[in-house]
């Protein structure tokens, strides 16, 4: 680009704007015609309606208070169990409506033997509960 001196007037300072357009223009016949090549069909699975509802969500079961104190006593709900009746008592609460099931939640004393806590998991674990919560 070169610039000229416009005599008294200073140098001139326009672009000049004709290899531009050139260029412009060649950009404009390659996409014009490359577009037409790259068309090609896309697949796409659209969501289809619905004719029937999703089924309703039922509330869930109240849920099961597990406290394991010090001593290792166990309470389901505030009232003291053995831990051997724990399984069925847990299977029973499965059997009543297994898609369905109450929320287990485990208090353990921070003094509690481990063992305990071992047998409530195992006996939660065979009697197939899938909710199984800790609070503190």
């Amino acid at each position: 680009m070169a610039f000229s001196s416009g005599g008294s007037k200073g140098p001139m300072a326009d672009i000049n704007v004709t290899p531009l357009v050139d260029v412009m223009l060649v950009l404009l016949i390659i996409f014009i015609v490359t577009a037409p090549i790259m068309t090609y069909p896309i697949e796409v699975a659209l969501p289809q309606r619905v004719i029937n509802p999703p089924p309703q969500v039922r509330e869930p079961p109240p849920p099961i208070d597990l406290r394991i104190n010090a001593d290792g006593t166990v309470y389901w709900n505030n009232s003291p169990v053995n831990v051997a009746d724990l399984q069925r008592k847990m299977e029973d609460e499965v059997q009543r409506d297994p898609t369905n099931q109450p929320e287990l939640r485990i208090e353990a004393n921070s003094e509690a033997h481990y063992e305990v806590m071992a047998k409530v998991l195992a006996a939660a674990k065979n009697a197939q509960m899938m909710k199984i919560g800790f609070v503190q």
